[in-house]
C-alpha cells in the first residue's frame, strides 16, 4: 500500500505545534512535503525560534508519519526563519534590527527590568540573535543584570559597538556615565539619548530587540510611539490592585498611539517560603489574568516571588542563564516563546527588500 502526499497532509491536520496551537498544516509551517514509495521527507519551517523544542517536535512529526499504514522510513527537518514584521505606519525599521518588543510597565517596583532582560536571554536561549537597549535614562539597570563592565567602543567615530553580556548585544546610558551620577536632566534631552542610543548603535543582525522602558506613561513613551518601530509591547505588572490600575493606563497608552499590546506578565504572583514550602499571594490573585481577559490580549505567564531571580539579576547572572534547568527559567523560555509566536502572527514588513531609488543630477 503507497502512502499518498494527501494522507500525509491529513496526519498533520491532527498534530498541532505545541507552541502555536495550530496543526502544522493550518500554519504552514510544514514544507517541502515528498513521498517516494512509502518513505517520506518534509520540513517544518518554525517563524519563531524554539531551539528547546525543536528535538521533540521533529519526534513527534515523525512519529505521527511513520504510524501510517505501511510506512517506510520518515524524515522531518525542523528549522527556524525569524523575519521583520509590521510596525507603526511611518516609522522606518532601525538598521540590523528586525523586531522590536517593547516592555513597560505602569509603575516602578514590579520587576520591570528584571523580566525584560530574562525575556532577553530566553529569546536568545531558544536560538535567536537578540539585543536589548535600557531605555531608562534615569535609572539605568541593565549594565548591571547584564555583568557588563566597561564602556562601548567607537570604530568610526560615528557609530558605538554594542557590548555584550551572556551573548546578547547591550546599549544603556549607563555604560556611558559613573554609576553613582544622577541624569539631571529635562525631557528633551532624555528622548534625544533614547534616540541616539537606538539609532547610533550599530546593531548586528538582532532578530528582537527588547526595550526596557522607564516605568508610566511620559516623554520617553510618546517618543518610542512616534519615532520608534515597536513590533509590539510586553505589559508586565504584578496581582496588586493599585499596579494593574497603573499597568492599565500603560496598555491603553500603547492602544492609543497603535501599538499592538502582545500579552501580559505577571510578577511577584506567588510566594513560596524558602524554609517551609507555604505558598502565600502576598499581592493579591488573579490580577493579570482578569485585566488580559478585560482588554482580550493573553496572559504570556505568572512568575512567583521568589528571592533567588532578585539576587540572581543584582549578581549580574540573571535565572535564565544563573540556573537554565529551573522552574523560573522554563516560565520565562514560555514566555520568550509566546512572546515570538504573537509576533511570528503579525504581518511581515518587506520594506527592507525593495531597492532604494535615489534621483540625482547627471
Amino acid at each position: 500500500m503507497t502512502i499518498t502526499e494527501q494522507q500525509v497532509k491529513d496526519a498533520l491536520r491532527e498534530l498541532i505545534d505545541p507552541n502555536t496551537g495550530k496543526d502544522y498544516i493550518t500554519g504552514k509551517e510544514a514544507r517541502n512535503i515528498k513521498v517516494d514509495g512509502n518513505n517520506v521527507t518534509l520540513d517544518v519551517l518554525l517563524g519563531y525560534p524554539a531551539k528547546t523544542q525543536i528535538e521533540p517536535m521533529r519526534a513527534a512529526v515523525e512519529a505521527k508519519l511513520k504510524a501510517l499504514p505501511g510506512a517506510g522510513t520518515v524524515s522531518a527537518n525542523v528549522t527556524m526563519k525569524i523575519v521583520s514584521h509590521a510596525v507603526q505606519r511611518g516609522v522606518k525599521l532601525v538598521p540590523g534590527v528586525k523586531n522590536i518588543i517593547a516592555v513597560a510597565s505602569g509603575k516602578g517596583g514590579v520587576g520591570k527590568s528584571t523580566t525584560a532582560v530574562n525575556l532577553a536571554l530566553a529569546l536568545a536561549a531558544e536560538g535567536a540573535s537578540v539585543g536589548i537597549l535600557d531605555a531608562d535614562i534615569y535609572g539605568p539597570s541593565q549594565p548591571t543584570m547584564l555583568g557588563i563592565k566597561g564602556k562601548p567602543e567607537s570604530k568610526d567615530g560615528k557609530r558605538i559597538e554594542p557590548m555584550v553580556g551572556h551573548g546578547i548585544q547591550a546599549m544603556s546610558i549607563g555604560f556611558m556615565i559613573d554609576v553613582e551620577t544622577p541624569m539631571v536632566w529635562r525631557g528633551p534631552m532624555v528622548t534625544q539619548a533614547l534616540e541616539q542610543l537606538l539609532n547610533e548603535t550599530n546593531w548586528r543582525d538582532v532578530d528582537y530587540l527588547v526595550v526596557d522602558l522607564p516605568p508610566g506613561t511620559g516623554d520617553i513613551q510618546l517618543t518610542l510611539a512616534q519615532r520608534v518601530p515597536v513590533t509590539g509591547a510586553v505589559i508586565v505588572t504584578t496581582p496588586q490592585d493599585i499596579a494593574l490600575m497603573d499597568a492599565r493606563k500603560g496598555l491603553k497608552m500603547f492602544e492609543k498611539v497603535n501599538i499592538p499590546i502582545l500579552g501580559v506578565v505577571e510578577n511577584m504572583s506567588l510566594h513560596i517560603c524558602s524554609k517551609c514550602g507555604h505558598e502565600e499571594d502576598i499581592f493579591g490573585s488573579g490580577g493579570g489574568d482578569r485585566m488580559a481577559k478585560d482588554y482580550g490580549i493573553d496572559l504570556l505567564g505568572s512568575l512567583p516571588l521568589d528571592i533567588k531571580i532578585r539576587e540572581q539579576a543584582d549578581s549580574g547572572r540573571p535565572t535564565v542563564v544563573a540556573d537554565p534547568d529551573g522552574r523560573a527559567a522554563e516560565i520565562y523560555r514560555q514566555i520568550a516563546r509566546r512572546v515570538a509566536v504573537k509576533i511570528a502572527e503579525k504581518q511581515q514588513d518587506h520594506s527592507a527588500a525593495f531597492p532604494k531609488i535615489v534621483v540625482q543630477n547627471t
